[in-house]
């Protein structure tokens, strides 16, 4: 059951929910599926792109924000926009999500799976993760904080997060309360492409992306550090869309930064890496 719905920014919303479960069994980083064939609304949307495409609609996977030793499940959801000549096909499932969801709504959810998971011997391993997101990419990293901040004493970490304007910034209050509460152990950093607010800009705030110059002063050492690395990356409709065209795809945020992070040496085998796209 929908217990909350909180409206994170214009496009983005999170669901709360309550299962009736004193606790769930999965990892920070996590993702479920919610099927749209459960929602009668879109019966007719999900028919139809059914016909156009020749098979089943699949479930979606939607990363949980909560982590597990939190009492309520809950998602973050960004509605996605069809655009012409981008996107093959009109979004079904997230703007009903996003817009439409309310308290006391039921909806079915299954599995919680996924690769992009913290290590139980993390503090093994380093001190330090830095997490790089952009987007909805900073979902799963948020529940991988929470979790390590809660069980992982000794590893502290820097949040790096790439929007394009400040009111596209998911999280905005959660991450700057979890710095203010962990200050020797949390360090974030906004990185703003489109912002045109000067006043907005200081030491947690720089405008522009999250190029090899920033990693570098956020990572002093590029061989002991563990990165998390999440956002938009290329689809299969760029690699379609590029074979047609005769070229390459073009790089998207994960491909440039983890270009960056390999060039200021950063080993392969200490990244992580989830992508949206």
């Amino acid at each position: 059951m929908v217990a909350d719905v909180i409206v994170e920014t214009s496009d983005t919303s999170t669901l709360v929910l309550f299962t009736g479960n004193d606790r769930l069994d999965y990892k920070a980083g996590h993702f479920l599926t919610i099927d749209p064939h459960q929602f009668e609304a879109l019966d007719r949307f999900t028919a139809f792109l059914e016909y156009l495409k020749g098979k089943p609609e699949p479930p979606r996977a939607y990363s949980m924000c909560s982590a597990p030793h939190e009492r309520y499940l809950a998602v973050t959801v960004k509605e996605e926009r069809f655009v012409p000549k981008v996107t093959k096909y009109p979004p079904l499932l997230s703007p009903l999500l996003v817009k439409r969801t309310v308290r006391g709504m039921r909806l079915v959810v299954t599995g919680f799976t996924g690769p992009y998971t913290l290590s139980p011997d993390i503090a093994s391993q380093t001190d330090h993760i830095v997490h790089v997101c952009a987007g909805s990419g900073s979902v799963p990293n948020l529940s991988i904080l929470k979790f390590a901040l809660a069980h992982h004493p000794t590893v502290r970490h820097t949040f790096m997060y790439s929007n394009k304007t400040w009111g596209d910034v998911i999280y905005r209050d959660t991450l700057a309360q979890l710095a203010a509460s962990h200050p020797d152990r949390l360090k974030v950093v906004h990185a703003l492409t489109r912002e045109e607010d000067a006043a907005r800009f200081g030491p947690s705030v720089r405008k522009g992306r999250v190029d090899q110059a920033l990693l570098r002063e956020m990572i002093p050492d590029p061989t002991g550090c563990f990165v998390y690395l999440c956002g938009p990356g290329i689809s299969k409709w760029d690699r379609e869309a590029a074979k047609e065209q005769g070229t390459q795809p073009q790089p998207r945020f994960i491909e440039s930064v983890l270009a960056n992070l390999q060039a200021i040496g950063v080993p392969n085998a200490r990244i992580k890496r989830e992508s949206y796209g």
